[in-house]
């Protein structure tokens, strides 16, 4: 008697065991870009826990089984490799990898497939606080004039794809720090506080919608850990 009881104890133990291991697992769908917009094809995204090793496919999608809480480490050829905390709380991630500063870094993106529209990718002009010094420009005017070849100022306006018309504002948008602003506040930013400018001359900036038209300056500044 005592015998069944035990072993049925054990087979409901085991259920119990089985289904809170699994319980702690979960799926997360995410998505890789560069430059905010530009999907990354074959990048590498490993579990810490498990080693598990997914691929994103040509539209910068995947989907990896973690553990509740975990991290991800994302790699990709020409890029900084980027480690994402996932919490119970995540579903989705949205994961954004940054170019390596050089033309190399952009050979790599396209040779090794993570970029297919390379004009896209060239149509993104970069720098960042590993390219140059910015603390040897006195204002973010100067670095826009002599750092981006066709970007112009004009009439305290960013003019990113040329004048449209008379009639018609060709400004671009400003972005700082993921918040649209003016130009008056971004030449109110040192550039020693600045950590990186990109900007977006062709349809990637249709992210940003009517806005986005004439083109998107993106600056982020450093953050605590950065200074």
């Amino acid at each position: 008697m005592y015998k069944k009881i035990y072993f049925i104890f054990i087979i409901i133990s085991s259920f119990f065991i089985t289904y809170n291991l699994n319980a702690q697992e979960k799926v997360i769908s995410g998505l890789i870009t560069t430059f905010d917009s530009i999907p990354l094809n074959g990048a590498k995204i490993e579990v810490k826990s498990t080693k598990i090793v997914v691929l994103s496919d040509t539209l910068g999608r995947f989907s990896v089984v973690c553990n509740l809480e975990d991290k991800l480490k994302v790699t990709a050829n020409g890029f900084y490799k980027q480690n994402v905390k996932i919490t119970k709380k995540i579903k989705i991630a949205a994961i954004n990898l940054k170019l390596k500063p050089g033309a190399k870094s952009r050979e790599y993106a396209i040779g090794y497939g993570h970029v297919l529209d390379k004009e896209k990718l060239n149509a993104v002009a970069n720098l960042n606080n590993k390219d140059i010094d910015f603390s040897q420009y006195s204002n973010m005017s100067e670095i826009i004039r002599g750092r981006f070849a066709g970007v112009q100022i004009v009439n305290d306006q960013i003019i990113i794809r040329g004048i449209n018309s008379i009639n018609s504002s060709s400004a671009a948008l400003i972005v700082i720090d993921g918040i649209p602003t003016n130009y008056s506040v971004l030449n109110s930013i040192s550039p020693t506080h600045v950590k990186s400018i990109n900007v977006i001359k062709d349809g990637s900036a249709a992210i940003y919608g009517s806005r986005g038209s004439n083109g998107v300056l993106i600056v982020e500044t450093k953050r605590g850990g950065d200074l």
